[in-house]
């Protein structure tokens, strides 16, 4: 197992498709928090988060094969995320007094246990979030604690997480010190910031479910320019993809921040094959999702898998990774 690639999937795209679910829950935190605290809290989200995560890889590797992850929870989770993020923010804004009531703080037996009642308030909800992540993991996390599984071994499981919350963490430590330095008359841009990573958050669960109205569906209701010139895209002489064998077939190359080619077209009635070959680091893209046909692929580095369907009328047809962050579109002509 090469932890070093793992570490290094943590530092990129792992670090970024993270952010986009957890990262916003640190920063709520911190904004609505004293700023000289905002270090240790920020340290502290981060030291219960690999924790968190280190027993989790152990418990995934002690079980092997036992234990997996429902894509339908990893979805829910992401959109409870999502909305959290997005309540807290408007509590920032000062929307509405409601909205206070989302932020996270320690119980009332703990605040007695601990003297100094300040600090305890100040690095309890960090420290809560920070081993909660594991129940909202990015898409990345996912093909991680695949890994974790896989390797049917305790220790090996808990070094795949360690090493990849470790290469997350400077992009989380960022985005705590910069959340801190946006206190007293920038608090509103970090609202904004968090406001941002949870309408992020909660439309990629919307595209992962296959949802009828997102961002992306409104974007594509509104009219868009008259062509003056009269050309053609390229794309729509040259997206048809050929039929071998009586089945038309597309080798789609997975990346970890996207798909190549991410648009293809295809006849009705007659039979598809996509042929998925998984290139480069681990990322999100590893979950291969068709919410309107039902398909659920997890992909692996090492063998190629093949999705068919036949499609039965003229219509565009989303696949997205498990997060809906990266898609594609095969239109049915």
């Amino acid at each position: 197992m090469n932890l070093w690639l793992i570490f290094i999937t943590g530092l990129t795209v792992g670090g970024l498709t993270c952010l986009a679910v957890q990262g916003g829950l640190l920063a709520s935190v911190i904004a609505a928090r004293e700023r000289k605290y905002a270090f240790w809290a920020t340290a502290v989200f981060l030291i219960s988060k690999l924790a968190a995560y280190t027993i989790l890889g152990f418990i995934l590797g002690t079980f092997g094969g036992a234990l997996n992850i429902n894509p339908g929870v990893q979805t829910t989770m992401q959109l409870i995320a999502g909305l959290y993020m997005i309540a807290v923010a408007l509590n920032l804004l000062n929307v509405h007094p409601i909205f206070r009531y989302v932020i996270i703080q320690p119980p009332r037996f703990l605040t007695r246990m601990i003297r100094n009642q300040s600090k305890s308030k100040d690095l309890f909800a960090p420290a809560f979030l920070g081993a909660m992540t594991i129940f909202i993991p990015c898409g990345t996390t996912i093909a991680m604690e695949t890994l974790a599984i896989a390797s049917a071994n305790a220790l090996l499981g808990a070094s795949i997480m360690a090493v990849f919350v470790l290469g997350t963490m400077p992009l989380f430590f960022g985005v705590g010190v910069l959340t801190s330095a946006f206190q007293g008359k920038f608090l509103k841009l970090a609202a904004f910031a968090v406001l941002y990573l949870g309408i992020s958050s909660f439309n990629g669960s919307l595209v992962a479910i296959g949802s009828p109205i997102t961002l992306q569906s409104i974007r594509d209701a509104i009219p868009v320019q008259i062509n003056l010139s009269g050309n053609v895209p390229a794309s729509a002489n040259s997206s048809l993809i050929p039929i071998i064998n009586g089945v038309q077939t597309a080798n789609i190359s997975v990346l970890p921040n996207g798909y190549s080619p991410n648009y293809i077209q295809v006849k009705s009635e007659v039979p598809v094959k996509l042929n998925l070959s998984t290139t480069g680091g681990f990322g999100c893209t590893v979950g291969f999702r068709i919410p309107k046909l039902g398909i659920t692929k997890d992909l692996s580095r090492e063998n190629p898998v093949t999705v068919e369907f036949t499609p039965q009328r003229r219509e565009k047809i989303a696949w997205t990774c498990s997060m809906g962050m990266y898609t594609g579109v095969i239109e049915v002509i």
